[in-house]
């Protein structure tokens, strides 16, 4: 079920008030709202609530024997980018950056937020689709400006169904495909990455895919291997 409102302060604040007020959340509903005013991506950064664009939120629950709960990032990137793919040219590069954008030409197109609650975790995604909002810290692009804007309700209801998909193989299948498929949609091997917070030395080094639990390999000037488990990627031309 899709609910869709025109207005809401965050779909995914909603949703957690919903959840902490006991209201039971069938996993593979959603929130979807036209316009967000308190919309927030990671870091507490506001998540711009451009008029055609998408932003909605959705709730997945976790079980005993699911994979690791901070994997679920992967899969819900894979889902975005197959709903977003058909809607770009052939050949143009559609890209997944860990741990959770999906850029298109080098430009941020969407962003994932995870917050775990009781039960499982609420699921916020953002996609452009009309409107690519105006960051000074990465280029931005919309799927208007570069392929077809797709109808906000049908883009919901195809981004629904490769999430229910993605989030199935997940819990069927285990972390070994889910990590193979992500890393042949991700950048190269060899990318120049640079891994920090803000206010962090950062670190560099480049991209030596994913280990095994899902955690990027950052290989430094020296050789060596780190891995990454939780912080803000970026590539070195800043997206």
């Amino acid at each position: 079920m899709i609910e869709t409102f025109e207005e809401l302060a965050s779909t995914s604040g909603t949703l957690l008030e919903r959840l902490a007020a006991g209201q039971a959340i069938a996993e593979g509903n959603w929130l979807v709202a036209r316009r967000q005013t308190s919309g927030r991506g990671r870091l507490g950064r506001a998540w711009s609530d451009g008029l055609g664009n998408f932003m909605g939120s959705t709730f997945v629950s976790h079980h005993s024997g699911d994979p690791p709960l901070g994997t679920l990032a992967l899969a819900i990137g894979l889902a975005v980018r197959e709903a977003v793919i058909k809607y770009v040219p052939a050949g143009t590069p559609v890209m997944l950056k860990w741990p959770n954008d999906l850029l298109v030409n080098g430009a941020k197109l969407s962003g994932i937020l995870l917050e775990g609650t009781r039960g499982g975790v609420v699921v916020g995604i953002g996609v452009n689709l009309a409107v690519a909002p105006v960051l000074l810290d990465r280029p931005t692009a919309a799927l208007a400006q570069i392929g077809t804007c797709p109808d906000c309700d049908i883009f919901a209801q195809e981004l629904a169904a490769t999430v229910s998909l993605e989030v199935e193989r997940w819990r069927t299948f285990g972390l070994e495909p889910l990590i193979r498929r992500w890393d042949a949609a991700a950048h190269p091997l060899g990318t120049p990455l640079r891994a920090g917070e803000g206010g962090e030395t950062a670190l560099s080094g480049t991209y030596a895919g994913l280990a095994a639990n899902g955690a990027l390999q950052l290989r430094l000037a020296d050789g060596t291997l780190r891995a990454i488990h939780a912080g803000e990627i970026n590539l070195s031309n800043g997206s």
